[in-house]
């Protein structure tokens, strides 16, 4: 027996591999920008960026060393008890770039999870009130908490309830799937206006916070409408609600812009971020106004790894990379690239019912007939096989597990952008 074959026999007998679908194992050995390399050499580009975190390529030069530097000098001391020089930096750049009404202080922890449950937590705290709203098809964590408030109870929440109450759900702006049976835009976006009612018959009007994504990514890949954002946010502020806008999945350039709430022309009150922050380096951020950072007391909240020393000098190297290098704009070009030669298949592919996102947050959902609009669930996992046996890694999502999921790095190349693309029309003719 290889190496590889034992290393997967370990995994099998040691690690937690059961919350996963089975797919052909990659054993990865290293990886250069989109590329990832598995023990035996063979090559596979990455159009997933290990679900959107490696936004500035596998590996980043400017990151690592960063991190390399830093971690010479000091690895672990908390952040809540001492002052860590590269911690502190961090949060000062981040309160110049996240956008919001003065978005001034920030929390760091270790996952977008634990970001979203320190602005639950905030959010409750500051202004007195205990109960939340989120969007059906969001997802927010895995832990009981952000369980609670994802949307997605097929395919998230079986089996590990009850969750936490004084939780309301509110219509996502799934337009291709309308609950409501319009057409967007003539629809006056009733799902919109709809937060009313959800608040009136299903609350008892003592609402902390919204939280919403800018593009739900779980969900499928579904972006919010700028009309709609813009309706949300004049409701929750008629009824002094707070928006906690949560960009663990769409900040750092991958949706064309540094953050996805950019895209809706509203500003948020807390903002959590995660995954891209750092370019594979674990550290999450919850940035919010300093007049509601301040109402937590202490005891109220801590965390012994946040703002990670080694991860936080990785954030900042990362930030610089993206401006000097201007990722966002890039993502916003080779998204719009890839778009249009993925609605230019549909011609031809009738497997194909959407194609929608911004930047290089892409869903291709699949259905078995257009008028039906019947999800194709085996399809899509069979393109997932396919595509790796082809030599490319993508996600597959949605609510049913219809939608699939093109988030490469932000760096990925032109050659390999066509490739994925020619891998993925034969992939797609094959199942159709």
């Amino acid at each position: 027996m290889g190496e590889r074959e034992d290393l997967i026999r370990m995994a099998e007998e040691y690690l937690v591999t059961s919350i996963v679908e089975r797919l052909e194992p990659v054993v990865v050995d290293r990886a250069e920008n989109d590329v990832v390399i598995d023990m035996d050499g063979r090559k596979y580009v990455d159009f997933f960026a290990g679900i959107a975190v490696v936004n500035a390529g596998h590996v980043n030069e400017k990151v690592v060393n960063a991190a390399i530097e830093q971690a010479k000098k000091l690895v672990h001391a908390c952040t809540y008890v001492y002052h860590v020089p590269p911690t502190i930096k961090l949060a000062k750049r981040l309160a110049e770039i996240v956008p919001g009404r003065n978005m001034k202080k920030t929390f760091f922890s270790n996952s977008g999870a634990e970001a979203i449950e320190c602005a639950m937590k905030v959010a409750r705290k500051f202004t007195k009130k205990h109960e939340l709203i989120a969007l059906t098809h969001s997802f927010h964590g895995r832990t009981i908490g952000t369980l609670s408030i994802t949307g997605q109870w097929k395919r998230k929440r079986l089996d590990m309830g009850p969750y936490m109450p004084a939780v309301s759900f509110t219509p996502s702006p799934y337009c291709y799937r309308c609950p409501f049976g319009k057409q967007y835009p003539d629809c006056d976006f009733e799902c919109a206006r709809y937060l009313n009612n959800v608040i009136d018959y299903t609350t008892s009007n003592n609402v902390a916070a919204l939280i919403m994504e800018p593009l739900q990514g779980e969900g499928g890949i579904i972006p919010i409408p700028k009309e709609y954002a813009k309706i949300v946010r004049e409701i929750l502020d008629e009824r002094d609600i707070l928006l906690i806008d949560d960009e663990v999945q769409t900040g750092f350039g991958r949706t064309g812009k540094m953050f996805g709430v950019e895209h809706l022309d509203i500003e948020p009150d807390i903002v959590t971020m995660a995954k891209g922050i750092a370019d594979g380096f674990p550290i999450a951020a919850c940035t919010t106004r300093a007049e509601v950072a301040d109402s937590f007391e202490p005891g109220d909240h801590l965390s012994t790894f946040g703002g990670n020393p080694v991860s936080a000098a990785a954030a900042l190297a990362n930030i610089e990379f993206m401006e000097e290098e201007n990722l966002p704009k890039q993502a916003e070009e080779k998204g719009n690239y890839v778009m249009k030669a993925l609605r230019d298949m549909m011609s031809e592919i009738k497997l194909i019912g959407d194609v929608r996102g911004r930047g290089l947050m892409i869903g291709v959902e699949l259905v078995r007939d257009r008028e039906s609009k019947e999800p194709a669930v085996s399809e899509a996992k069979r393109v997932r096989q396919l595509m790796r046996e082809k030599g490319y890694l993508i996600g597959v999502g949605g609510a049913v597990g219809s939608v699939l999921r093109l988030q490469p790095p932000l760096t990925v190349t032109y050659e390999h952008i066509d490739g994925a693309l020619e891998a993925l029309e034969e992939s797609l003719k094959e199942v159709s």
